[in-house]
């Protein structure tokens, strides 16, 4: 018995007083999303033009970083994003993905088309530009990735989460090759983004959905969350190869899975 209590993890005595203060910020910082959400954001001058980034996305990158920062998340940037356009590809574990690639750079997101649907949540993620996508149906997939080729082409990146759906229990799960067609038919570069959670350098496989958590769930359970670092790692980018999309989703989730395991406490 007592080697079994010797190996629970120590409470968190201040877990209880995180709330107290992060829950009313919170709730400040989404009225300022709506805010931002109705009368800053504007997609369709949301284009880099000569390097220079345009308010919308200064705007999205100072709302993300300040949502992080609520939940007690430090963002940290490993690697440099490529300039626009790009398709960024990423791994998936938690609704706050979106949010980190966000703090470093704005970028149109494909996501389930359910969150459309979402009270507030919907309408905010609209406005921000995020492509919906109804999962299993090839007729949302082919409007969805002309949708993407459009805005790549004018000059605007898009973001996605390959693995379909987010992981649990720090599985990376296999990429499905068809949604890099888009940056082929665009013709822009792929950049793989590592999203990684730790502490002390050390990855942190919790932070994610566990199996069966609730979204609502998942927000009460991180706002008690004790400090930690919320990272992205821009990696190499994947060479274009017209002929064979599984190579570049493999090369993708290849390049991330070393980024996940890798020690970041330099």
């Amino acid at each position: 018995m007592e080697a079994t209590t010797d190996t629970l993890p120590p409470r968190d005595r201040v877990r209880p007083l995180r709330y107290l203060w992060r829950v009313p910020l919170l709730l400040l910082h989404i009225v300022f999303g709506i805010f931002v959400c109705a009368f800053i954001l504007s997609w369709a001058g949301g284009v880099m033009r000569n390097g220079r980034e345009p308010l919308a996305h200064r705007t999205i990158r100072f709302w993300s970083t300040g949502l992080l920062r609520i939940f007690g998340f430090r963002s940290r940037r490993f690697g440099t994003p490529l300039p626009d356009p790009v398709l960024f590809v990423a791994n998936h574990t938690s609704w706050l993905d979106i949010e980190l690639v966000h703090t470093q750079r704005a970028a149109c997101f494909v996501a389930k088309a359910e969150i459309a649907r979402w009270p507030l949540v919907g309408w905010m993620a609209a406005r921000g530009g995020t492509i919906f996508h109804r999962r299993g149906n090839n007729h949302s997939l082919a409007s969805v990735m002309g949708v993407m080729v459009e805005r790549m082409r004018e000059g605007r990146s898009v973001a996605v989460f390959p693995e379909g759906g987010t992981g649990h229990n720090g599985v990376l799960r296999v990429f499905h090759a068809r949604i890099f067609q888009a940056a082929l038919d665009a013709d822009v570069p792929v950049q793989p983004v590592a999203l990684r959670f730790a502490r002390n350098g050390r990855r942190l496989i919790d932070i994610g959905f566990r199996e069966g958590e609730s979204f609502l769930g998942n927000i009460i359970r991180l706002l008690g969350e004790a400090p930690l670092d919320a990272e992205v790692h821009f990696l190499e980018p994947v060479p274009a190869t017209p002929d064979a999309r599984r190579r570049m989703a493999e090369t993708s989730r290849e390049r991330i899975a070393a980024a996940l395991d890798a020690d970041s406490s330099v």
